[in-house]
């Protein structure tokens, strides 16, 4: 079975989106099964709806808690902020040990110092930030997140997983969900203040990682037109 990986998607930033999804696949040793998470289809396929937040930054804030109910409740499945980019095989994340854990993430100890965050939003301070910004699931273990709870709970009782016993809460190495500055070691880059697709980001430090990509992304769209155009 291919190794699910659920990408919170934003019609704000779909370049995000794409260059995330072609960075996975430029890297992986096994198969994967990549979906976005596109808010008006789940709110038609699945009859989902939960009131608009003016506090959400993205259209995937609450919908990336229903990964295991889109899984059934069954096997493992990764969740992926779209401000992200995979810069080593995805494989070793793939087999971790889930077996007596719900999900396991990087615990980031993060505390912002700036009151804005990507695209102008206002940024929050809370306990486990950035802890749901990559999620290895064990989908069975995570019956709490159905539709109507991701549907009605508050937002803290979903990305501080109060639900979760802490133990069932397991650890990731940093290097799965490093925060806007790669080390050798890194193999998914996160950009938390601002990805360089975004108007006045365009310099961020780790710009010339994604623009790399972006560039990559493009040619292989470039191409893949061309052999269809071909036929």
């Amino acid at each position: 079975m291919p190794f699910r990986i659920f990408i919170g998607y934003d019609s704000t930033q779909d370049i995000a989106y794409r260059v995330l999804r072609f960075s996975l696949l430029r890297h992986a040793s096994i198969e994967i099964d990549i979906r976005p998470l596109v808010l008006p289809e789940i709110m038609a396929r699945h009859r989902w709806h939960r009131p608009h937040d003016p506090q959400q930054s993205t259209e995937f804030t609450y919908t990336r808690f229903l990964v295991p109910y889109l899984c059934g409740f069954e096997g493992t499945a990764l969740f992926m902020d779209s401000d992200m980019l995979c810069l080593g095989d995805i494989a070793p994340l793939a087999k971790e040990n889930l077996s007596e854990c719900a999900l396991r993430v990087v615990k980031h100890d993060q505390r912002p110092t700036s009151t804005i965050k990507m695209g102008g939003k206002t940024q929050t301070s809370y306990p486990r930030k950035n802890w749901s910004s990559l999620m290895l699931m064990n989908c069975s273990k995570l019956r709490a997140w159905s539709k109507e709870n991701v549907e009605s709970k508050p937002a803290s009782w979903l990305h501080r997983f109060e639900p979760l016993p802490d133990h069932q809460i397991g650890e990731l190495p940093s290097l799965w969900n490093s925060l806007d500055a790669a080390s050798e070691d890194t193999r998914i880059l996160h950009y938390t203040s601002g990805g360089p697709w975004i108007e006045g980001c365009e310099d961020h430090p780790s710009a010339e990682a994604w623009w790399a990509y972006r560039d990559a992304t493009e040619e292989f769209s470039i191409r893949q037109k061309t052999r269809l155009a071909c036929r």
